[in-house]
C-alpha cells in the first residue's frame, strides 16, 4: 500500500492488487462516519425526555439510570436514529444507481415512478387488507416497485433506454400513479387517511427495534451490492456503447442494477414513506464535497444520505411534542438549501475555471 499520483492529477492510496482509492475520497468517507457516529450519540440525549451524556454513558455501562430515561434512549432515540440512516442510505445509494443507469443526473426512485409504484401497492393492502400482517408490506411495495420498473422498460424499449426517454416515461408513469395515491387518500376511512398521510411525508415515528431488525437485512445487503455495482456502472457511464466495447453484457446488467434499485427502495419505502428528493440531492451533495467514480460514488453518496436523515431526525426534535415534524419534509428544510448553496458554488467554479 503506498501513496502515488494517478493518471488523472488525483493523490491515491494505490493496494498492492492494483486497488485505488482518491485520497480526498477516503479522507470524505471517514468525515461522513464520524459526523454520523457524533450526531447519532449527540441526538440519544435529545427528546422530550431529559437525559444527559452521563445517563448515556451509564446506560451502556450497566449503571442505574431511570426507566424512563432508559426507554427513552434504547427503545425509542436508537432504533430511530439506526432506521433513519439505513434507509436514508438505501435512497442515495438508489438514486445514485439510477442517475448511472438512466445517464441523467435528475433520474431518482420518485421520478422515474418507483417509488409510487411501491406506495400505491402498499396503500391498496393497507386499504383493502387492514388485518395483513406487516411482514407483507415490503413485498408488496417491492411488487409495485417492479411492475413500474418493467413497465418502464417495455414503454421505452431496450435499445431507447437513454436518459431523457426513461426520465420522461418515468415522469408520466409518477404522475398518473400520484393521482391514483391522492384518489385513496381521499376515499380511505377517516382514520386511514390521516395514518397514510402521515406516513406519505416521510416518518421515523413508528420506528422500533423490529424495523429495524427487518430493514437490516436490506441495508447489509446493499454493501456488497455497492462493490459489485460500482465497478459495473463505471463501465456504464461511458455510455451503452462504451460498455459493450469493454465487454460489459449491458442488457443483462441493467436489469439487474434496476432489480436491486427496485429491493432497495420498496423496503426503505414500507420502512418510513417516501423521502422524496433524497435520491437526487445525496449524490449530487458527495459529487460536490469530494467527486468520485464508481464504487467510492455510491458509498459517499450513501453516507450522505444517510447523514442528511439524521440530522432531519434531530430537527424533528426541535420543535413542539404536540406538532410532529415529518422527516420527509425536514430532509428538504436541511437539504434543500444545502444542494442549491453547492449548485450555486459550482456554476460559480466552473464559470471562473472556463
Amino acid at each position: 500500500m503506498r501513496l502515488t499520483t494517478g493518471l488523472h492529477g488525483y493523490v491515491v492510496l494505490r493496494f498492492s492488487g492494483g486497488l485505488e482509492i482518491r485520497l480526498h475520497n477516503l479522507i470524505c468517507a471517514v468525515i461522513l462516519m464520524m459526523v454520523a457516529v457524533v450526531g447519532g450519540v449527540a441526538l440519544l440525549t435529545t427528546g422530550s425526555t431529559d437525559s444527559t451524556f452521563s445517563d448515556l454513558v451509564g446506560l451502556f455501562d450497566g449503571d442505574a439510570v431511570s426507566g424512563d430515561v432508559a426507554f427513552a434512549i434504547a427503545d425509542v432515540r436508537l432504533p430511530r436514529i439506526l432506521m433513519g440512516f439505513m434507509a436514508g442510505w438505501c435512497v442515495a445509494l438508489t438514486g445514485a444507481m439510477l442517475q448511472s443507469l438512466a445517464q441523467n443526473p435528475l433520474a431518482d426512485p420518485g421520478q422515474l415512478g418507483l417509488s409510487q409504484g411501491s406506495l400505491v401497492v402498499i396503500m391498496l393492502v393497507l386499504v383493502l387488507f387492514p388485518g395483513l400482517p406487516l411482514i407483507f408490506t415490503p413485498l408488496a411495495g417491492f411488487a409495485g416497485g417492479l411492475a413500474v420498473a418493467v413497465l418502464l422498460m417495455v414503454l421505452v424499449g431496450r435499445h431507447h433506454s437513454g436518459g431523457l426517454g426513461i426520465l420522461l416515461m418515468g415522469i408520466a408513469v409518477e404522475t398518473t400513479l400520484s393521482s391514483v395515491t391522492s384518489i385513496l387518500i381521499l376515499y380511505a376511512p377517516p382514520e386511514q387517511s390521516h395514518a397514510i398521510s402521515s406516513w406519505l411525508a416521510g416518518s421515523l415515528f413508528h420506528s422500533d427495534w423490529s424495523a429495524v431488525g427487518s430493514f437490516a437485512t436490506w441495508f447489509v445487503i446493499s454493501i456488497p451490492a455497492i462493490l459489485v455495482i460500482g465497478r459495473k456502472l463505471r463501465s456504464l457511464d461511458l455510455g451503452d456503447h462504451m460498455a459493450l466495447a469493454l465487454g460489459e453484457a449491458v442488457h443483462i446488467t441493467k436489469p439487474a442494477i434496476l432489480i436491486v434499485a427496485v429491493l432497495l427502495t420498496a423496503a426503505a419505502t414500507a420502512a418510513v414513506g417516501p423521502l422524496v428528493f433524497l435520491g437526487v440531492m445525496a449524490p449530487h451533495l458527495a459529487g460536490f464535497i469530494s467527486p468520485a467514480k464508481g464504487r467510492a460514488r455510491l458509498f459517499l453518496a450513501a453516507m450522505t444520505g444517510g447523514v442528511l436523515v439524521v440530522a432531519a431526525d434531530g430537527l424533528t426534535r426541535l420543535g413542539s411534542d404536540q406538532v410532529a415534524l415529518p422527516t420527509g419534509l425536514a430532509i428538504m428544510m436541511i437539504g434543500a438549501p444545502i444542494f442549491i448553496i453547492s449548485l450555486r458554488l459550482r456554476t460559480i467554479s466552473q464559470a471562473r475555471t472556463g
